[in-house]
């Protein structure tokens, strides 16, 4: 049972929850970049968190339905049809085998995430099927290779798994039209109080020099305490390099880094940087680290129930 690839754009790739336990010898753990949108595509379904899903960058697929089955549509505002009918985002809709799904460019935010019933199928490597490409890993073929034209995709038939359509309630729905103010926690390396405010206080432009590994801003540079030793990179880290251009990481980063660290962007909000096109502006503000926890653990029970 699966689905045929008639078309395919920019990077369209399979993600679950991770390669998790392998940065200790250089592996990223990989995964959807906007971890919100991903994880209502899964809810959506019934599937547990974490289920492989695609992440499509700026849309651009086209597929074939050869299987009664239901899918979800979030993140990146898109023009969706089946068979030439408009979908709603942020839902789940019943698909029947020789449809055709079609996924336009997005005009809002940067990745659209789709998934399948039971979730889309294949071999893991490492304990995932999550693809960073730089390492060749994970994917359908299990060697990092994005979705191409002719690829088939993998799924359970469940053409009567659920009674109705369903979408996420609007209050859950990022906007991704707005300039986001993203929650910043701090960082282990002395920056100065001038400099943290100099980093807060304006407003930053996305480079299009940024991917799956980190996101560059661009703005007026800050000046960076030395380092002499490197540090474990964890997402949402904002290192400095020596041109004063923050670098915030991302699902593909490295495992070790000696730039150093202004400070650590609050987990929730690493997915709405991720949708920021090239050339948006992003702010900042302070955050504490409990409350950040407390964030933290009600987004991990809701979607865990």
């Amino acid at each position: 049972m699966s689905l045929k690839v008639i078309a395919c754009g920019p990077p369209c790739l399979l993600q679950d929850g991770g390669r998790q336990g392998w940065q200790h010898l250089g592996v990223s753990p990989g995964g959807p970049v906007d971890k919100h949108a991903a994880a209502w595509a899964n809810r959506l379904l019934g599937n547990a968190c974490g289920t492989p899903l695609l992440e499509i960058a700026l849309g651009g697929l086209e597929l074939e339905v050869q299987t009664d089955t239901w899918l979800a549509l979030t993140g990146a505002e898109l023009p969706a049809t089946l068979d030439g009918e408009p979908l709603p985002g942020w839902a789940r809709f019943r698909v029947r085998a020789g449809q055709r799904l079609k996924l336009g460019f997005a005009r809002a935010g940067q990745r659209a995430y789709l998934a399948a019933a039971g979730g889309f199928q294949a071999k893991p490597t490492l304990g995932s099927v999550s693809t960073p490409m730089r390492e060749k890993l994970g994917g359908f073929a299990g060697n990092g290779q994005q979705l191409a034209a002719g690829n088939l995709l993998e799924c359970a038939a469940q053409g009567e798994g659920f009674a109705r359509s369903a979408s996420v309630p609007w209050s859950y729905r990022p906007d991704y039209r707005e300039a986001p103010i993203l929650r910043v926690l701090p960082g282990p390396d002395a920056f100065s109080a001038e400099q943290h405010q100099a980093f807060f206080a304006q407003h930053w432009q996305v480079s299009p020099q940024s991917d799956r590994m980190g996101v560059r801003l661009r703005g007026e540079a800050l000046s960076a305490p030395r380092r002499q030793w490197s540090l474990g990179i964890v997402e949402g880290a904002i290192q400095v390099p020596p041109d004063g251009q923050p670098i915030i990481l991302l699902a593909d980063r490295q495992s070790m880094g000696g730039y150093p660290l202004l400070g650590v962007l609050h987990p929730l909000d690493i997915g709405r940087l991720a949708q920021c096109p090239a050339h948006s502006e992003v702010r900042f503000a302070p955050a504490s680290v409990e409350q950040a926890q407390a964030d933290l653990r009600a987004f991990l029970r809701f979607f865990a129930t």
